[in-house]
């Protein structure tokens, strides 16, 4: 039995149904295979970044997910602690999702673990009629030829195989995944950071042993220093122990007693060691077939940017596989995509490593839950630390890192000549310069700037130029490139974006912008579509393209 679609994604985790998902939104056919049943009963990624959130808004999920999990009436406080019951030695205080108001996003950060979040993005991806879902079918070989890539699979639980014929072929299928290794992937990076345990357990009575309130995130420092994180999966009775490095002579229960402070009643779900890494593949690309997600990427859960970096993988990949299968995307769009994604991916991946070798530096000792001169100085160096250079205030943990990603020396962006923002600053700086995220501002209520974008380009045109775009949009009607005129008038946001006409594309990050329309529009629109041939530059006054 053979097939034929555009596009076979193997993996049905978070970021091949994410793939899923744009392609589905574009009417673009393509097959998922996933080797499991496709339930997922682990809860691993937990914290969806805001930039996660508003790709969520962008599938019109995001309220849903929201609402999944974590109480959004819960705090989602970082709690530091030698024990539950014991000494609290700093508190980073969030306010509940509900009652969160961020001026440069219209979502904020969320917490939902992955048991609730891969079946909304389940059941999203197989409500399009051109996405079709596979499960208990493992892809087992593939084989390039020109102009399309052959895959062999097998359904695991009756034998049978089968040949699915694709244009492209994407692995989404993680870590030492079926392609990235047949492929023959190396990786850079420091590789192998820690050897660490999760802990699943469901445990009614552990919210009531302690009185330090609800928090997202408990972290435990001891006699032996920072050791451990508990995460509330429901806010009620579901809990996630992680052990950021194994020690082969203790257990289970005695991790449980060791974080709790004492005994209390517990039931373990299930108990998973895993290796804690930061690398990034050499390449994202062999011909045909592409890496996204975790077959690309692997960093340290430490800071919550690996579903992060994976998700936005499969927005960037989805919208140019589309614009390629559509006819009007060049070969220049699928060549950005290494370049764009990769780079981001290493800042990210030593981000977190970062992170977690902040906790090495945590001051600790046997005095510190001991009530003695010794034990208060102590705690009040730990107070110290995070609230002058630990974790806590860490530039890291900003937005900047999270939002102000930018894809320099894209060859489908035409730069404007502006500096990046330094993503170390504490405050997170919104800016319109080709490469970014377009900036969030509200029109109305509950409608964003963000939510103009996602389907084709869209120039925005601040001012009253009526005629200013006339050459940009016959050049993308000549080309069958979509592309949208938006005019705003509101002065606030045309100061936020600073030129008076801004293109950006279906992912939402801008692609152009200049004061007027360059002389020769059809070579601006090849460019950004991936099949310019002409170099676009720019005059450093008037901004004109030439």
């Amino acid at each position: 039995m053979n097939s034929r679609v555009p596009v076979l994604i193997v993996g049905a985790g978070p970021v091949g149904l994410g793939l899923a998902i744009e392609l589905g939104r574009s009417g673009i056919s393509c097959i998922v295979v996933e080797r499991r049943d496709g339930s997922v009963s682990v809860p691993k990624a937990s914290n969806l970044s805001i930039r996660h959130m508003e790709l969520n808004r962008r599938w019109g999920i995001a309220q849903e997910v929201a609402n999944a999990g974590w109480p959004p009436t819960h705090p989602n406080d970082f709690v530091y602690c030698t024990t539950l019951v014991g000494y609290e030695l700093a508190r980073q205080r969030q306010a509940p999702h509900a009652d969160r108001l961020i001026p440069y996003t219209p979502e904020p950060n969320c917490h939902c673990a992955q048991l609730y979040y891969d079946p909304i993005l389940f059941r999203l991806a197989r409500s399009f009629p051109s996405v079709t879902i596979r499960l208990h079918t493992a892809l087992e070989s593939f084989v390039q030829h020109d102009g399309y890539v052959e895959a062999y699979v097998a359904d695991t639980k009756s034998g049978e195989r089968r040949t699915i014929t694709a244009d492209y072929l994407v692995g989404c299928d993680g870590a030492g995944g079926t392609v990235a290794t047949q492929l023959g992937t190396t990786y850079g990076g420091q590789g192998d950071v820690s050897t660490s345990l999760n802990i699943f357990f469901r445990s009614p009575a552990l919210k009531a042993i302690h009185e330090k309130g609800w928090a997202r995130f408990y972290r435990f420092i001891d006699a032996g220093g920072s050791w451990g994180e508990l995460v509330g999966i429901d806010g009620d009775e579901l809990w996630r122990l992680s052990v950021l490095e194994l020690d082969p002579d203790s257990d289970d229960h005695a991790y449980m007693r060791r974080f709790a402070g004492t005994e209390f009643p517990y039931e373990i779900l299930s108990s998973m060691r895993w290796t804690r890494r930061e690398c990034v593949a050499h390449s994202y690309r062999d011909r045909r077939v592409f890496l996204a997600g975790d077959a690309a990427h692997q960093n340290s859960p430490t800071g919550g940017l690996g579903l992060h970096t994976g998700i936005a993988d499969a927005v960037d990949l989805g919208w140019k596989l589309a614009a390629v299968s559509q006819g009007w995307g060049g070969e220049g769009l699928l060549e950005s995509y290494e370049c764009e994604r990769k780079r981001v991916a290493a800042d990210n991946v030593r981000a977190a490593t970062g992170e977690f070798e902040v906790l090495s530096r945590i001051p600790s000792g046997f005095e510190i839950d001991q009530d003695s001169a010794q034990g208060r100085a102590l705690r009040a160096r730990c107070a110290a630390f995070f609230a002058d250079t630990g974790a806590v205030k860490s530039p890291l943990n900003t937005d900047n890192l999270r939002l102000g990603y930018s894809y320099e020396k894209s060859p489908v962006i035409v730069p404007d000549g502006t500096e990046r923002p330094p993503i170390e600053t504490p405050y997170f700086i919104p800016t319109a310069r080709p490469g970014t995220r377009a900036p969030h501002a509200w029109l109305a209520d509950d409608l964003s700037m963000l939510d103009l974008f996602g389907e084709g380009f869209v120039l925005l045109r601040f001012g009253d130029e009526a005629n200013a775009d006339v050459d940009l949009l016959g050049a993308a009607i000549a080309v069958g490139m979509p592309l949208k005129l938006v005019a705003i008038a509101d002065p606030d946001i045309a100061a936020l974006y600073e030129k008076r006409l801004v293109l950006v594309r279906p992912d939402g990050h801008v692609a152009w912008r200049a004061d007027r329309v360059p002389a020769d529009a059809q070579a601006l629109i090849d460019h950004i579509r991936g099949a310019g041939t002409k170099k676009v530059e720019l005059r450093a006054a008037g901004g004109d393209a030439i």
